[in-house]
């Protein structure tokens, strides 16, 4: 007889509340994000997200529910939590009057680890940052100053982190170079929750997606499972299927291309 081995979530979060006085911020979140995977929370200004990474990473107490990282629970077990995780907030944590070298050899003696300069060239290598290792960060482009944030973030080989909103600010081709990087962390087996208000960020990153509104969780799944919430219009009698914003503006009740609201010509719909 053989039995099937249930994989834990790396992130299991039940229930969770959390209010800041009178205004209700999370009503009861529910997920799980499962190891080695990118889960992608999607959510409008002031939906929760940032909350729910606090939460996580120990830097705020909920209300009530329950969660866990990398099987620790986050309220009674918030030391063994921090040395499972790492946080990259919304702007770049480095230090621009050192080096790139020098930020990854602090992090790393900071963190009393053996042979800083050796894990600082190993990390500068794996974010195609070797080039840059001596310059100044302050030299460093807005692509490169996050990829070397992430980096710095990695040293310890944590197995879960969370990045919120890691492309702030960030142009185009900047922001395709931390998708790489992000991309990298999965297939290497680092777990990562990814907060983000660009949906094509969570379209071309995530493994799963969830959408934070009014404090809940409103739809958590692949793309696809996504897709088939919404249904496919027909526009001069062509198939168009739904995009991740048509799907998020009809989840949050502000229309879209597809939405109730939307402004598309009626008149050249094939009729269903």
């Amino acid at each position: 007889m053989t039995t099937t081995r249930v994989q834990v979530p790396a992130i299991h979060v039940k229930g969770l509340e959390k209010s800041y006085k009178e205004l209700q911020v999370l009503r009861g979140v529910d997920f799980n994000v499962q190891p080695g995977s990118i889960f992608a929370l999607l959510g409008s200004n002031g939906a929760g997200k940032t909350t729910v990474v606090k939460i996580l990473s120990t830097l705020l107490k909920a209300d009530a529910g329950k969660a866990s990282v990398n099987g620790f629970d986050v309220a009674a077990q918030a030391g063994e939590v921090r040395q499972s995780i790492s946080l990259t907030g919304q702007f770049a944590a480095v230090d621009e009057v050192l080096s790139g070298r020098e930020n990854l050899v602090l992090v790393a003696r900071l963190r009393h680890l053996k042979d800083p300069r050796r894990i600082a060239d190993d990390l500068l290598e794996r974010f195609g940052l070797t080039e840059a290792a001596a310059r100044k960060v302050s030299t460093y482009s807005g692509g490169m100053r996050r990829r070397l944030d992430i980096a710095m973030s990695l040293i310890g080989s944590p197995p879960v982190i969370f990045l919120d909103e890691p492309t702030t600010g960030l142009d185009p081709e900047a922001r395709l170079e931390v998708w790489q990087a992000v991309k990298e962390l999965a297939q290497n087996g680092t777990t990562v929750l990814l907060t983000t208000q660009h949906l094509e960020e969570a379209e071309q990153l995530a493994d799963r997606i969830a959408i934070l509104h009014e404090g809940r969780i409103n739809v958590n799944g692949t793309l696809a499972e996504l897709k088939r919430l919404h249904p496919p219009a027909k526009v001069e009698y062509i198939e168009k299927q739904p995009t991740l914003e048509d799907i998020f503006l009809a989840i949050v009740g502000k229309g879209g291309a597809n939405g109730p609201d939307g402004n598309r010509d009626r008149a050249t719909e094939e009729p269903r």
